[in-house]
């Protein structure tokens, strides 16, 4: 049966730390094109890959969103578990994976994974509001620990964020906020360094197929104004350049917590 918004409303209150995520959760479509464009060559893939090794191993893919990622993660994990809160997107993973053999998606969130303790050796979460300085009531702590209460002792939790301060997206992102780049950039960091994380910089672009999937996927992410300009500015562009930062965390090496097992 097809989910309604009533299985949202029913939803927030089974995850109380879920917020709706208007690019993905309000356009799905639009937000397929964008992980289609995104890193072309592989980078950060190939990063994450770097700092975290899955072949053969459990990974959890935190915040799966339409399971985009799950089916190449399959490929080498021996196990791979997507968690989404959001019903419309969970039912779009489940339907991704459905003949994906290790692969399966259940519903949960940052602070309320539904797995039990020491079960997975890598965890990923892309683009995390539920891990950043500032959220509600402490929500960024509290949903770190429970991620290190699933993780095997030496496993390690892969963030990957947007570099505030170089590439034209970081251009867009900054002139669609109140608050300086650096700023921002200063705060992630900072919150990350005290966690015990390290931090990694990836350069790459998104690549666009044509130029109408590029207005779509900006007016997404930015507001409408500033990607009117910036496609104004640069009329005949299917590219632009973008910096992601990887943050790790090891559950060896993190700054303690009270409520880590």
């Amino acid at each position: 049966m097809s989910v309604t918004s009533d299985s949202r409303s029913a939803a927030r209150c089974d995850f109380p730390d879920w917020r709706f995520a208007p690019n993905i959760g309000g356009h799905p479509d639009v937000y397929e094109i964008e992980n289609r464009a995104l890193d072309p060559d592989g980078y950060v893939l190939a990063a994450m890959r770097h700092l975290a090794p899955w072949d053969g191993r459990r990974l959890l893919d935190l915040g799966c969103g339409t399971g985009f990622w799950l089916t190449g993660y399959a490929r080498d994990a021996a196990r791979v578990i997507g968690i989404e809160p959001d019903p419309m997107l969970r039912e779009r993973a489940v339907a991704r994976i459905r003949d994906v053999p290790g692969a399966q998606v259940l519903a949960g969130s940052a602070e309320h994974l539904p797995l039990p303790n020491r079960c997975v050796e890598v965890a990923h979460a892309r683009f995390a509001y539920f891990l950043a300085p500032g959220s509600d009531g402490g929500g960024a702590d509290a949903g770190l620990a429970e991620i290190m209460r699933v993780l095997t002792p030496g496993g390690s939790l892969i963030v990957v964020e947007n570099n505030y301060l170089w590439g034209q997206f970081a251009g867009l992102l900054a002139a669609g906020s109140g608050k300086p780049p650096r700023h921002t950039a200063a705060a992630v960091d900072h919150w990350w360094r005290q966690r015990g994380a390290t931090r990694h910089e990836v350069r790459t672009q998104w690549r666009f197929a044509s130029r109408a999937d590029l207005a779509a996927v900006l007016n997404i992410e930015v507001p409408a104004h500033v990607a009117r300009a910036w496609l104004t500015r640069n009329p005949a562009v299917t590219s632009l350049s973008c910096g992601y930062v990887l943050y790790a965390v090891s559950r060896s090496n993190r700054v303690p917590h009270a409520s880590d097992v």
